[in-house]
């Protein structure tokens, strides 16, 4: 018989055992060790008055295919459970569950601050669609911690955090940025994705709303698109609710059910991204062709102390800052590897490389580093293999560089 999520709470089993249990109920479904793949437009009600509670049952149960089928229920609650937050919900993307968390807490004339380190996407919905219907919005340094009342308006609504940031690697005092959050009445939104409830535990440090792209480590597979939104409060879960359900936002069961088959195994699968990034991060510290490591588990890395306060370990995602500048080199390097990819993405069995040219966007912290950023998702490869691989990689930009480290 499956236990409730309060139980769970109460510190019986470690999170590892949560993950394989959390959202099963096979006596429900027959002895079937998995929730089976509900598909459903229509629901029907057995009688006018059962039908008239449809409104309601958007919170509670199944009113209408749109607002989730047992599937998608059984991978909110799961997780709900592992993220440590009262509800979840499940949004058809990462950036949808970041763009429904935002607005269903923004308004005309509210205030939001977003860390200059925001992924990509987040930031263009605070530059080009949030001020459009009348949010006013306020970029600030990743690394203000307690500083960031000074930013705080009478109109400030919601602080945005991203820790650590998903390019450069920034970690911020979540806690400090937390409380000066809450003493102007503002809600703290923290994008959880590179850390996972596992090695971050989002509710712990103050946050409100935790947003994780399910996509990268809880799918883990790379074919697949989901978001999760997890309340610290009914309230809060409410009026996300009532966001993704107004703007439409529908998420397939299918989707959920092979997001809640990738979340069984998160535990194995970050543990190995962890040790193997570490690993391929210390060989690359010691290459001459490398300035600098962007891995906030490494002690030479600016936000080590946080890190090491705030969190219970690391991921697949880092960066890696080169001391040439040369694009041709680079290219010949990056274009011939045999087992890191170029791919805008993390969190899946393979290994990618990318240059996030965070240059680009950022306006309250420049990033002007003197050498070229890589960004460095490590899979689930044998690390011999990817070290060779990268090897290599040095190997042809030497070469192109004629030579010169």
């Amino acid at each position: 018989m499956a236990r409730h999520a309060s139980e769970w709470r109460e510190g019986a089993v470690k999170r590892e055992t949560r993950l394989v249990h959390a959202g099963r109920d096979p006596e429900k479904n027959f002895g079937v060790v998995n929730p089976p793949v509900y598909r459903a437009s229509t629901i029907i009600f057995p009688s006018m008055a059962e039908f008239d509670t449809r409104g309601e049952r958007k919170y509670t149960g199944f009113g209408y295919g749109l607002a989730g089928t047992p599937t998608t229920l059984a991978l909110a609650e799961a997780v709900a459970e592992i993220s440590g937050g009262v509800r979840a919900v499940i949004t058809s993307s990462g950036l949808a569950a970041v763009t429904q968390a935002l607005t269903a807490f923004l308004k005309a004339g509210d205030h939001l601050l977003l860390p200059d380190t925001a992924y990509g996407p987040t930031r263009v919905f605070g530059t080009a669609v949030l001020p459009r219907f009348g949010v006013d919005v306020t970029f600030y340094d990743p690394l203000i911690g307690k500083g960031i009342a000074g930013l705080l308006k009478p109109a400030t609504r919601v602080v945005y955090c991203e820790s650590p940031g998903s390019a450069t690697f920034e970690v911020q005092d979540v806690p400090a940025i937390a409380d000066a959050a809450h003493a102007r009445g503002a809600v703290v939104i923290l994008d959880n994705t590179w850390a996972t409830p596992l090695f971050f535990r989002s509710f712990e440090h103050g946050v409100d709303v935790e947003v994780q792209a399910g996509t990268k480590f809880i799918a883990g597979h790379s074919d697949l698109l989901i978001g999760c939104v997890v309340a610290r409060t009914e309230e809060h879960f409410r009026l996300v609710k009532d966001g993704v359900s107004a703007f439409g936002d529908g998420v397939a069961p299918d989707l959920c059910y092979e997001a809640m088959r990738g979340l069984r195994t998160l535990a194995v699968r970050m543990k190995h991204h962890e040790q193997s990034a570490l690993e391929i991060a210390r060989w690359l510290e010691q290459r001459p062709e490398v300035a600098r490591v962007l891995h906030p588990a490494l002690p030479k890395d600016h936000g080590h102390t946080l890190w090491k306060r705030d969190f219970l370990g690391s991921s697949s995602l880092f960066g890696v800052l080169l001391k040439t500048t040369n694009e041709t080199a680079i290219a010949s390097m990056i274009n011939h590897m045999r087992l890191f990819k170029i791919g805008a993405s993390f969190g899946g069995f393979e290994s990618l490389i990318t240059p996030p040219r965070p240059e680009k966007n950022r306006t309250v912290r420049p990033w002007q580093p003197d050498g070229f950023l890589l960004r460095v998702h490590v899979g689930l490869e044998a690390v011999e293999d990817l070290i060779a691989d990268l090897a290599e990689g040095f190997d042809r930009l030497n070469a192109a560089l004629g030579g010169k480290a």
